[in-house]
């Protein structure tokens, strides 16, 4: 973070949160494959992200059940959410899946992401997928900073 950023989030308590809800408009503004989906974003902050999407006929497989990687990419773009909330460009690194219930047509997923840990240029992001009832689907994410923002951070702060 830079000096002037650094000082606008003392003088600006919310600030970072403002910050990280700029980021996710403009990030879902041009994630087409999400808004395709149905999915929906519940709320950000810095290092979190919570969306949901409701399952449809058209994500079921041949055993009736939602295609596993539908679920993966909710919690993929739940985990890109929390990474690029601090507004620098981040990528995935690796990731990894259990799948752990079934989630049935009509199903409203939702995807919690929380920051682990986050040093330097690397961090690590725990996804939840729950239907309601039960954890549908646990994902860990690594990612990676790449150079540049998504947003101007000072502008419409």
């Amino acid at each position: 973070m830079d000096d002037a950023l650094k000082a606008h989030v003392r003088t600006h308590p919310d600030a970072a949160q403002q910050l990280a809800e700029r980021v996710a408009e403009r990030m879902f503004a041009n994630d087409r494959a999400s808004r395709a989906l149905g999915m929906r974003i519940e709320r950000v902050a810095p290092g979190r992200a919570e969306l949901t999407m409701t399952v449809t006929d058209s994500m079921l497989n041949g055993h009736g059940i939602c295609h596993g990687g539908y679920i993966f990419l909710l919690a993929d773009s739940t985990f890109a959410f929390a990474c690029n909330s601090y507004n620098r460009n981040t990528v995935a690194q690796g990731c990894s899946i259990d799948y752990l219930a079934p989630a049935r047509k009509g199903d409203v997923l939702r995807a919690r992401g929380a920051e682990r840990s986050r040093t330097g240029r690397t961090g690590v992001y725990d996804i939840e997928v729950t239907n309601g009832t039960s954890t549908v689907a646990l994902f860990r994410g690594k990612s990676y900073r790449i150079d540049g923002t998504i947003v101007d951070e000072l502008d419409e702060a």
